[in-house]
């Protein structure tokens, strides 16, 4: 972890991304916390990208809205990499929030409306965001209440840009079709879509839709009836959800103030005073990120999250294990998890019932259900492909020492290699195979392919080109595709 970036003193790492690490720092000139996303090494000799990150700064910057991320300052570091300033989101993200179910109308109301606003004053600048999801909408505490935020514009472009930056992208469940089949240029009313993706996961607890790629997303199954198991919904607000969600763009709302407006009159009657009162609470324990720097201006103690002291104990640790060995076929060569070493990584829980594991170096995470912490090994392997020299990064965590055989668990690890490997492994076990599907993930390409009715569920591989030479290659072994995807979908990478 850097001490300094710029003027800004360090603190911990907030988050990262196949494209940037975003590290919550102390502005010390103005006595205030902040967020500063610094782009990845691997991506700092590529222009293009170079110019999409540094454009994300300018796009936020010509935004005046309290629902949209602030940029405070821009620089470069030593090295040449850019990074900017922004306003830190001390209360976490929607997607924190939506864990334990659906909100309730006022609640979602509250949320739909803020980062209404956002989008609507992104949009008058002329930019579409382009990857509205629950992780991307961010919250912070403001005099006492909760402020939602619309962030993270790395696929945001201005609606009259031109450059293969607007290449197919965004995430599956959340993206409208016509984005996704790439044949037209989204506007507003692709956000528009995706907001009323968001508002149907806040009002039923789950989303409208389970896509895997983006394949999917370009043409979508009808919606699923809007309802609330906390009590009955007006029938009218499923219809506004439905109209934003119409595969036809020219059939949706004009623009998101006009959707908002019309599920705000939707919802009215369901809406009752004292849930106002309680809308989404602010976590007192949040809202003091880290220690001032000390006096001498060094960085001092690092701050080990949200509500714990720095003088706590570390992360729990268990007694050492070796898993039996998983086998990977790649590209017809056979490698086995064996070679990671054992030892535990088990980081604070997520959310209830999940837990996020790292391995050994802190190259590589993923979020998996507790039961799945029984069996952790984060020491690191050699594959056995050419080109590998010494241990590399992996990590293995499953519901016991035998998962790979009759239980559930994931293997995360990278390897040597220039290109994505063709085929992936085959199970023969698994009673269908799905075609592999392609797409440009945050992290870099990928192929990922789905096995069903495998025994104890599903088989999901996934190989990206996280490098120029390296490859992620993560496989899942879950009794439902629902959490399989989860788990895919929560391998980070950090320094890559």
């Amino acid at each position: 972890m850097p001490s300094r970036l710029g003027r800004y003193a360090v603190r911990r790492r907030i988050g990262a991304g196949g494209f940037a690490t975003v590290w919550l720092a102390y502005d010390e000139q103005l006595d205030s916390p902040v967020a500063v996303k610094v782009l990845a090494d691997n991506w700092a000799s590529d222009p293009q990208v170079r110019t999409r990150f540094v454009e994300e700064g300018r796009y936020l910057r010509r935004v005046e809205s309290p629902h949209v991320v602030s940029v405070y300052d821009a620089g470069e570091l030593e090295d040449g990499r850019p990074y900017l300033v922004m306003s830190y989101a001390d209360q976490g993200t929607l997607a924190d929030r939506v864990d334990l179910g659906g909100l309730g109308p006022d609640a979602a109301l509250q949320v739909v409306r803020e980062v209404g606003e956002g989008l609507a004053a992104l949009h008058a600048r002329g930019i579409v965001h382009r990857d509205v999801k629950p992780a991307n909408v961010l919250f912070r505490a403001v005099d006492g209440r909760l402020r939602a935020m619309v962030g993270d514009l790395g696929l945001g472009r201005a609606m009259d840009a031109s450059s293969r930056l607007t290449m197919v992208a965004g995430s599956p469940s959340y993206v409208a079709p016509e984005q996704a089949r790439g044949g037209e240029r989204p506007d507003a009313r692709a956000d528009q879509y995706s907001l009323a993706v968001v508002t149907h996961l806040l009002l039923s607890g789950r989303p409208p839709f389970d896509h895997v790629s983006l394949g999917a997303a370009a043409d979508p199954a009808p919606v699923p009836a809007l309802d609330w198991t906390g009590r009955s919904l007006p029938a009218a607000a499923d219809d506004v959800v439905r109209r934003a969600l119409s595969p036809d763009r020219e059939e949706r709302y004009a623009d998101v103030p006009a959707y908002v407006a019309a599920l705000a009159e939707a919802l009215a009657p369901a809406l009752r005073p004292e849930d106002a009162a309680g809308r989404l609470p602010v976590d007192p324990a949040l809202t003091v990120p880290a220690a001032r720097p000390a006096p001498d201006g060094s960085a001092g103690r690092t701050d080990p999250g949200p509500g714990r002291d720095p003088g706590d104990a570390p992360a729990r640790t268990r007694p050492r294990t070796r898993p039996r060995s998983l086998a990977v076929v790649a590209a017809g060569l056979a490698a086995l998890v064996g070679g990671v070493a054992g030892g535990w990584a088990v980081h604070d829980a997520l959310a209830p019932g999940e837990v996020g594991v790292a391995d050994a170096t802190g190259s590589l995470s993923v979020t998996v259900p507790s039961a799945w912490q029984a069996s952790v090994v984060d020491d690191g392997w050699e594959p056995p492909v050419e080109g590998a020299s010494g241990d590399y990064p992996a990590l293995a965590a499953g519901t016991g020492e035998g998962w790979q055989d009759s239980g559930e668990g994931v293997f995360v690890a990278l390897l040597p290699g220039a290109e994505l490997p063709d085929p992936l492994p085959q199970h023969p076990e698994c009673e269908t195979r799905r075609a592999p599907y392609s797409d440009t993930l945050e992290d870099g390409a990928a192929t990922t392919v789905v096995s069903t009715g495998c025994p104890g569920g599903v088989r999901v591989e996934r190989v990206v080109q996280v490098t120029t030479g390296e490859l992620l290659w993560v496989q899942v072994r879950s009794a439902d595709q629902a959490t399989a995807m989860r788990v895919l979908d929560s391998v980070e990478t950090v320094g890559l």
